[in-house]
């Protein structure tokens, strides 16, 4: 047996009982395709770690247990193809001394594999249509409560320029859920937005130096772009030299952007649709992991604590690296981060998805 195989053996040994028993506190019964997406988890993390030179010894464990219980409690598969969830390593400084953490999210078909396994009275969801704009489409009638379905003829040509969803309930009724091209806009300037952030455009050497004149400078000069964007297509938006800084790769290049687009059309039926999980600590933490409010903002008090100055983030506070929907990896890097004895103790205070009878 490797080394490699070996080392794989010893983590799962060592965290797949873990997993099992932190579900089981919480009155979830680990099934085998759970076991399963724990153990490839492990393979893929191990993966990443030794891309790094890296091995288990060198993980905070509280991030690596909840990325596993992440993965065991919503049934997310590495290993599927797309993937449906992602795992990332990340260096951070915790006084003298440096840690590796796991960040993970969820990211290609994921998304709807949580809307067919926990969609509240979602019986199947059926393979989505791609309407490209050659195509023949006729939208949904309501004549009272009676429902005439959409009628659809595929050319083949042409953009893609709207997602349907046929959704058949509990109650044997069929739902047909519809996503435009042009809505994605919405979602590329809230991508742009998150990158303006930290931008000053020159007037102060940083957001946190920035005096109250100059954040109102700054802030102006943000509203000034974003306004300039609303009437315009996501065609003419990422063709504007202007916003190149602003917008990911992921977005823009040839290979990825038509694929980024059909990913947001999707994710905004998938994400929005209701959710029943029947169990609190399940609830929580899927709501722990798609709550980009609450992740961003610890992330920027934690960053930041030490300065005089803490700006509360609306969104994300930081270029993006990692798009959470998809999963595209757009910048890897070393976080530096300075942690307090004092801050240590305050995040050791904060919820853990681990702790029983959640």
């Amino acid at each position: 047996m490797s080394n490699y195989e070996t080392t794989l053996v010893k983590a799962t040994n060592t965290y797949l009982p873990m997993i099992t028993s932190t579900l089981e506190r919480n009155q979830i019964e680990m099934t085998s395709y759970q076991k399963q997406c724990v153990m490839a988890a492990i393979g893929h993390i191990s993966n990443a770690l030794e891309a790094k030179q890296k091995t288990f010894a060198d993980v905070d464990t509280r991030s690596l247990t909840e990325a596993l219980t992440l993965t065991a409690t919503l049934q997310l598969n590495p290993s599927a193809s797309p993937r449906e969830i992602y795992y990332i390593i990340r260096n951070k400084k915790v006084g003298n001394e440096w840690v590796s953490v796991v960040e993970t999210g969820i990211e290609g078909d994921g998304n709807d594999s949580l809307l067919a396994r926990f969609g509240r009275d979602v019986k199947t969801v059926h393979k989505y249509w791609e309407v490209r704009e050659n195509d023949e489409f006729e939208y949904p009638e309501f004549v009272g409560l009676e429902l005439t379905p959409p009628k659809w003829k595929p050319k083949g040509t042409g953009k893609v320029v709207r997602i349907v969803y046929p959704i058949t309930k509990t109650n044997g009724e069929v739902e047909y859920l519809i996503a435009e091209r042009s809505d994605v806009v919405r979602n590329l300037i809230a991508h742009i937005k998150n990158n303006l952030m930290n931008e000053t455009f020159g007037i102060a050497k940083d957001r946190y130096n920035a005096t109250e004149a100059q954040r109102k400078q700054i802030d102006e000069k943000k509203n000034e772009i974003i306004e300039q964007l609303k009437n315009k297509s996501i065609e003419e938006i990422l063709d504007d030299a202007a916003l190149a800084n602003y917008i990911s790769p992921a977005w823009k290049d040839e290979q990825s952007s038509e694929a980024m687009i059909i990913r947001k059309m999707r994710n905004n039926i998938t994400k929005k649709y209701p959710k029943n999980f029947e169990n609190a600590f399940l609830e929580r933490v899927y709501n722990e992991s798609t709550d980009e409010n609450l992740k961003s903002m610890r992330k920027d008090v934690t960053e930041n604590a030490n300065q005089e100055l803490l700006d509360f983030p609306e969104s994300t506070p930081t270029r993006t690296d990692v798009d959470t929907e998809t999963g595209e990896i757009i910048k890897e890097y070393v976080e530096f981060q300075e942690v307090t004895e004092s801050e240590s103790n305050d995040e050791a205070e904060q919820v853990n998805l681990l702790d029983p009878g959640f």
